[in-house]
Order: structure tokens, then sequence, then C-alpha cells
């Protein structure tokens, strides 16, 4: 599918805000009500949009302390790699895990209320799991950009 100046519009739109109503989106791209919802319709078909969220304020529900971990296996078999993403995936306090290239193989972000919640998760839920060779943690001072909008 190939986007248009008003798709993209809507886009940023719904990324900014994306309880507004048809109305209130269509009053805002010259367009009706219905062609704005058609529009939608076919960029959620289209999995374009692939679903809609609550952005929740970390600090409001004391859990403000992010920690980036570097994960490295011990040996990076097939087996190694899908039982540590298949376990990795059941931690709820992992926000985001990525298979990288470098050093290290995977990248986490960590979310808990503490660094002795994060000592906790360490001892009990991370170590836990098979084939970790080595992890390099790193703590966040502030947060200077954050963002769940795609620039499109």
């Amino acid at each position: 599918m190939v986007l248009d100046v008003i798709d993209k519009k809507l886009l940023v739109f719904l990324q900014q805000d994306c309880k507004q109503t048809n109305k209130e989106l269509s009053n805002k791209l010259n367009l009706s009500v219905t062609a704005v919802y058609e529009r939608i319709k076919k960029l959620e078909k289209e999995g374009i949009i692939n679903k809609y969220v609550a952005l929740v304020r970390k600090e409001k529900i004391d859990k403000a302390f992010v920690v980036f971990c570097h994960i490295k296996l011990i040996q990076h078999s097939q087996e190694y790699v899908i039982k540590f993403e298949r376990e990795v995936a059941n931690l709820n306090e992992v926000l985001e895990c990525y298979h990288i290239s470098g050093d290290y193989d995977y990248l986490l972000k960590v979310l808990v209320k503490d660094m002795e919640a994060f000592r906790e998760f360490m001892v009990n839920k991370l170590t836990n799991i098979n084939h970790i060779g080595s992890t390099h943690s790193m703590f966040v001072i502030s947060e200077v950009k954050h963002t769940t909008a795609i620039n499109v």
C-alpha cells in the first residue's frame, strides 16, 4: 500500500491521540467523516495500524527504574536462541527485547520499581534462563526523549 499525503497526516493525528473522533479528524483533514472512517479501516486492514493502546506513565505506577541489559549467550545454536527468546518473552519486567549485532546478542529494556527490584529480577528471573554467558546492565539517569510515534 502506498501512503498518500492524507494517509500520512491521518497517521500523525492518530499517533498523537487515537481517541479523536472521526468528526474531529475529518475537520483537521478536510474530509468527510465517512472518508476518514474508510481510510482508517484500510490502514488497519493493511496492517499499517497494528493496534490501539493506552500509554501509562511509569512514575504513576511506581515502575520508573529503567535498565538496559546487554545479554551474551554462551553459544549461538538455534536451540539456545529459541529457548532464550521464548523465556525472555514471558518476563513481565522486560518491555522490549532485540536480537542485535555486535559484542552482545540481545538488548533488553527492563522496567522495575527500583534497584532492589532490579536485583531481584536479575537473581530470580533473568539469570535462571539457561545459556546466558554474560550480562551488562546500564541504568537510566534521565529520559531525554521517549516517543512511540513513528515519523511518516
